[in-house]
């Protein structure tokens, strides 16, 4: 009878804390052989436990080594003991012992007891991790136990999760009793026991919940690529599809809205901006300013950064309240964005968008170095057959005969030249005495003369002649 109740026992334990019956008798046998060694047998003792799983019958045994000389009782047997107990031991074989399992006392079946807890507790946090290790980062639906300033308990099934205030969305008022959707952020196992942390802000949620809105998110037709979330006041969310025939911004907002209208009630009247991912960053981060109009995107791929330009009536929507539209756009897209406006643009002579395009290609043109071409001198190739010396020997007499010819052409140009130079000379002389005559001669006819200027003077009569004139 009371190897019945045992099974329901097991039966119940597995059902309420998911330990399985195996892992119960187990953790059974253990604390039955720790027990009997502490107290009956010692520590080098060799105890076998068998449980029967269908009826709960359980058996005990001991072992001993059968030996010539006995040096530890607790595991070895004498050759006369053994013989004593069956006439066909020898040395070197086990003795198996049948122990009654009424031989426990009082103290040794609350040692069971408590060995056997340990070992249920130890084996439910492991169940437990298993069993929520697997839902990390996914969405579990729980019942909130309590609610206090700092935190709210959270009864997601076998266990309570703890809800920091922290990781609540600013203005919901959580109360006890409510059907709460939370996102598994950490899983962890201490000493303490399993910790599994939740949340409400995490971008992930909405991740999640837009899966179970949405089929075609469920089945990989349309495929979530990032999200970015200000949880409490806004998210937005970049949305691909390879299936030409579907529409994923239509697909995530669904008929008439009805969609995206379960995952804003879920999120407290959150705010969701649905934008088309793409490929190229251009054209992505137009669409993670959403929105706004954007006149020019404008990339770095050094800095991975971008300067946007928008219209000035646009500046304001594009960074957003408090910059929060800026924000969300940089989260989502992983790029650093700059935002002017086209006459903050202009004042600071930023050009963007074509002349940007034009100005750089310009300054590439201009920066690249062309080749230079050398000219290389005209040289006349001699072709001869090497295998007949004569060819060789005639070359090189025509080409000391040019070389001699070429030394005496040199030799009378030299001549003719220096003989030119000497003409030259002579006759420019010549020529530039005869002007100086004729010059001369016409200054003659104004010119007073007087003979005595032809006869020989005598200087040291010089004063006499000029007194006398």
């Amino acid at each position: 009878m009371a190897s019945k109740k045992f099974i329901q026992a097991l039966e119940l334990l597995e059902s309420e804390k998911g330990i399985q019956k195996e892992v119960v008798l187990d953790a059974l046998k253990e604390a039955l052989e720790k027990s009997y060694k502490k107290n009956y047998g010692g520590p080098e003792s060799i105890i076998r436990v068998d449980i029967n799983a269908n009826t709960g019958k359980i058996r005990l045994y001991e072992i001993k080594h059968v030996v010539d000389d006995v040096n530890d009782e607790d595991y070895e047997l004498s050759i006369e003991e053994a013989q004593m107990i069956n006439p066909k031991y020898q040395v070197g074989d086990d003795v198996v012992t049948e122990v009654d399992p009424e031989v426990f006392g009082r103290l040794a079946a609350i040692q069971t007891k408590q060995l056997l807890k340990q070992k249920i507790r130890e084996a439910e946090k492991e169940t437990l991790y298993n069993e929520y290790v697997d839902k990390k980062d996914d969405i579990i639906t729980g019942v909130v136990d309590r609610v206090e300033d700092r935190f709210a308990i959270i009864n997601i099934g076998r266990t309570g999760a703890l809800l920091p205030v922290n990781q609540q969305i600013p203005g919901e008022k959580i109360y006890e009793g409510q059907h709460i959707k939370v996102y598994v952020s950490d899983v962890e196992r201490n000493t303490k026991g399993t910790h599994i942390g939740v949340s409400r802000t995490e971008p992930g949620l909405v991740k999640r919940l837009f899966e179970m809105e949405v089929p075609e998110i469920y089945d990989g037709t349309v495929e979530i690529k990032s999200v970015s979330r200000e949880a409490g006041d806004r998210s937005k969310i970049a949305v691909y599809t390879t299936n030409e025939n579907v529409d994923p911004i239509g697909s995530c907002v669904g008929p008439k809205g009805s969609r995206v209208r379960n995952v804003v009630n879920e999120l407290n009247g959150e705010m969701i901006d649905i934008i088309e991912w793409n490929e190229d960053p251009v054209v992505f981060i137009s669409h993670a300013l959403s929105p706004s109009v954007v006149v020019s995107v404008d990339i770095n791929e050094e800095d991975h950064s971008a300067l946007v330009i928008v219209p000035d009536n646009q500046l304001s929507l594009a960074i957003g309240k408090r910059g929060q539209n800026a924000r969300l756009a940089v989260r989502l897209t992983g790029w650093k964005i700059d935002i002017k406006s086209v006459s903050e643009a202009a004042r600071e002579g930023i050009v963007y968008g074509q002349d940007a395009e034009f100005e750089k290609s310009f300054e590439a043109e201009m920066t690249k170095e062309e080749p230079v071409e050398v000219e290389e001198p005209i040289v006349e190739k001699i072709v001869m057959d090497v295998e007949e010396p004569e060819a060789v020997e005639d070359f090189e007499e025509s080409f000391e005969e040019d070389t001699e010819v070429e030394e005496s052409v040199e030799e009378v140009a030299d001549e003719e030249s220096f003989d030119d130079e000497e003409n030259d000379l002579v006759t420019s002389e010549e020529e530039s005495f005869d002007g100086y005559d004729d010059d001369y001669d016409e200054e003659d006819d104004d010119y007073d003369y007087d003979p005595k200027y032809d006869e020989d003077i005598d200087y040291d009569e010089f004063d006499k002649y000029y007194d006398e004139k």
